[in-house]
C-alpha cells in the first residue's frame, strides 16, 4: 500500500494540488483514498494504481488518454472524472512514478458490498440494473465502452442512488495486457467477462450488455452463470456453456426475468441485445409482469473431433463431403464430349469474369459490409452518428493536435477505406486543440462566433459579462479576459464582457440643459429637445423626460426644457 505522507509525517500532496486523507479501500488494481482539491475546495476520492503497473509506460500512457475521455462524460449515474496523471509515491519498494485518479467522491457504498451483507429484493435489482443501463446508454452515446461491468464498479448512494464508475480504466489494463490471465488478475475476476473478451476479440458496447446481463443474473439467482478454479475455466464456460435460467437458482425469479437474462447471454453478440435502451426496455416490461417480444434462439451443441471443436451442423457437411456421395451409375463420357464440355464451360467463365469486372462489381459487395467514410476534420457528434447509422461501434480517444480544430476528428483506425463488417469496432482519434494556444482577437464576433472560435483551440468560454453598449449590436464580443495573445492551456477558460443591446438612459430632469446634453450623447438615443414653459416656482432648465433607465439601443427620448 502506498504511503500517503512524507518522511517528516506531514500530509502527501498529489501533482501539488490534492491531499490525500483517509484510506477508504482496495481492489486488484488500485487503492483509494478520500482526498481534498486544494484548488477548488472540495472533496475527491483518489484512486492510485498498484505499483506492478507503475514499470509499464505503454499503460501510463493509456491510462491518461482514457482518464481524459471519461472526464468528459457529465451524468448523474456516472461517478464523474475530475484528473488523471502519475506522482512520485513512497511504497514498500521505495519511491514510485504510480498513476492516478481523481474522482467524485460518493457517500454510500459499493454493490459488492450491498451483495455480501443479503443480497437486493428482485425489484431493486432490477431498478440498480435499469440506472446501470441508462450509464451505459449515455456512455456508449458519446463512443466509450466500460469493459468491466461487475457490482465492485457501481455504486449506491446513501439515497439509494445508483452510480457507475472506472469508465476507460479497464480498456487501458486490457490494451496494456498481453494474456487473459494478466487482464483478469488486474481487474479481479473472469466472472462477468463476455465470450469476446474471453476470445481476444473486438470489444464494442454489446460486451457491455452482455456483462451486464451476468450482473443481472447474479442479484436475481444470488450468485453468477459460471464458476471455475481459474479464469480460464470460467472463460470457457462463458464460450462454450449455456447458463441454467436465474429461476432454476431462486424460483421467485419470473419467467418474464428468465428470459431477458438469458437473450443478454447469448454467446453470438449479433443475438443478444444491440443497445443498452433495447436491454432496459425489455428489463421494464418483464419487471411489470409484461413478456418482452424476445427470441431466445439455440446454440448448436458443441462436439469434439480429434481435439478440434466443430458443431453437429458443420459435422454433418463433413461427413457428407467425405463420403463420396452417391454411387457412380454411367461410365466416362467420349473424349469430344469432354472437350466441348470444357471449352463451353471456358467461355461461361470468361464472360462471367468479364461482366464482373466491367459492369457491376458493386453488385457482390455483402450487405454486411461498411466501408469507412473519410472523416478527418468532421464534427466529433457527427462522426459518431454516421458510424453508428452504418452499425458500426465507434471509440473514441482526445489528442492534442496543431493542425485541427477542437472536437473534429484527426484520423481513425483502420482508415478511410477499410471494409469492416457490421458490429465491428473503429476507433477514433479526436482532437483537443494544440497543448498551448494564444487568445483570440475577438474581432466584432458574436458570443456564438467567439466561443466557436476558442473551441478550436482546445479553450472555453468562462465567465460571461453582459454590458451595456450604444453601438454594438446584441451578442457582440467587446473585450476578453486574458487579454488576446495571451498563451493559455488546453482546456483553460477565456472570460468575455458582451453586448447586452440596451443603453441606460440617466435621470436628467432639473439638470441645466448643456450638462443634460453632455449626460445623454454618446448614448446613441433619438433625442428630441422641446422648449417649455417655466414652472411657476424655481428654475429648473429641463422639466420632463420620456424615458429612463435601461432601454433599447437607439430608443426614442423626448426632452422638455424651460425655454426662460
Amino acid at each position: 500500500m502506498p504511503d500517503t505522507t512524507d518522511g517528516a509525517g506531514e500530509q502527501r500532496i498529489l501533482a501539488g494540488r490534492y491531499s490525500i486523507g483517509e484510506f477508504v479501500g482496495q481492489g486488484g488494481m488500485a487503492t483509494v483514498y478520500r482526498g481534498t482539491d486544494m484548488k477548488l475546495g472540495r472533496q475527491v476520492a483518489i484512486k492510485v494504481m498498484k505499483a506492478d503497473l507503475a514499470g509499464d509506460e505503454q499503460f501510463r500512457s493509456r491510462f491518461r488518454q482514457e482518464a481524459q475521455s471519461a472526464s468528459r462524460m457529465a451524468h448523474p449515474t456516472v461517478v464523474r472524472v475530475f484528473d488523471a496523471g502519475d506522482d512520485l509515491i513512497q511504497t514498500a519498494d521505495g519511491p514510485k512514478r504510480l498513476p492516478f485518479i481523481v474522482m467524485e467522491y460518493v457517500e454510500g457504498t459499493n454493490l459488492r458490498q450491498l451483495l455480501s451483507e443479503g443480497g437486493l429484493s428482485q425489484s431493486e435489482a432490477c431498478r440498480v440494473v435499469d440506472s446501470v443501463l441508462t450509464a451505459l446508454e449515455y456512455s456508449h452515446r458519446a463512443g466509450i465502452v466500460h469493459r468491466d461491468i461487475k457490482p465492485a464498479n457501481i455504486m449506491i448512494t446513501k439515497s439509494g442512488q445508483v452510480k457507475v464508475m472506472d469508465f476507460g480504466i479497464a480498456r487501458a489494463v486490457s490494451e496494456t495486457s498481453s494474456t487473459l490471465q494478466q487482464t483478469t488478475a488486474i481487474l479481479g475476476t473472469a466472472a462477468y467477462f463476455s465470450p469476446e473478451q474471453a476470445k481476444g476479440e473486438s470489444i464494442d458496447a454489446r460486451t457491455d450488455l452482455y456483462s451486464t446481463s451476468v450482473l443481472l443474473y447474479e442479484l436475481l439467482a444470488g450468485d453468477v452463470p459460471f464458476r471455475g478454479d481459474t479464469a480460464v475455466a470460467v472463460a470457457y464456460q462463458h464460450v462454450s456453456e449455456r447458463p441454467t435460467p436465474p429461476s432454476d437458482r431462486n424460483p421467485e425469479v419470473t419467467p418474464e426475468l428468465d428470459r431477458v437474462v438469458l437473450y443478454g447471454l447469448a454467446k453470438d453478440r449479433s443475438k443478444r441485445f444491440q443497445t443498452a435502451s433495447e436491454f432496459r426496455d425489455a428489463l421494464r416490461l418483464a419487471a411489470s409482469g409484461t413478456m418482452p417480444k424476445l427470441s431466445v434462439q439455440p446454440q448448436d451443441t458443441v462436439l469434439f473431433s480429434g481435439g478440434e471443436e466443430v458443431s453437429e451442423s458443420d459435422l454433418a457437411l463433413r461427413q457428407l463431403s467425405e463420403g463420396g456421395g452417391a454411387a457412380r451409375t454411367q461410365s466416362r463420357p467420349p473424349v469430344m464430349w469432354t472437350w466441348a464440355a470444357i471449352l463451353t464451360v471456358g467461355a461461361v467463365i470468361v464472360a462471367v469474369v468479364f461482366w464482373l469486372v466491367t459492369l457491376a462489381p458493386q453488385q457482390f459487395v455483402p450487405d454486411n459490409s461498411r466501408e469507412i467514410p473519410d472523416l478527418v476534420e468532421m464534427e466529433r457528434a457527427d462522426a459518431l452518428e454516421l458510424l453508428q447509422k452504418q452499425g458500426l461501434f465507434p471509440v473514441t480517444i482526445d489528442e492534442t493536435s496543431e493542425t485541427i480544430a477542437a472536437g473534429r476528428v484527426i484520423s481513425s483506425d483502420p482508415t478511410t477505406g477499410t471494409v469492416l463488417t457490421v458490429g465491428d469496432s473503429i476507433t477514433l482519434y479526436i482532437s483537443t486543440g494544440p497543448e498551448v494556444a494564444q487568445v483570440p482577437e475577438p474581432d466584432n464576433m458574436s458570443l456564438a462566433e467567439y466561443k466557436q472560435a476558442l473551441e478550436d483551440l482546445g479553450l472555453a468560454v468562462g465567465v460571461e459579462t453582459s454590458v451595456d453598449d450604444p453601438i454594438a449590436p446584441e451578442g457582440r464580443v467587446l473585450e476578453v479576459s486574458p487579454t488576446p495573445g495571451t498563451e493559455l492551456a488546453s482546456g483553460e477558460s477565456v472570460s468575455v464582457r458582451v453586448s447586452s443591446g440596451k443603453v441606460k438612459v440617466p435621470e436628467v430632469v432639473g439638470h441645466p440643459l448643456e450638462a443634460a446634453r453632455s449626460l445623454l450623447d454618446g448614448r446613441g438615443l433619438e433625442i428630441t429637445y422641446t422648449a417649455d414653459e417655466c414652472p411657476a416656482e424655481g428654475n429648473f432648465p429641463v422639466t420632463w423626460q420620456s424615458i429612463v433607465g435601461e432601454q433599447d439601443q437607439g430608443a426614442a427620448l423626448e426632452v422638455k426644457y424651460c425655454a426662460a
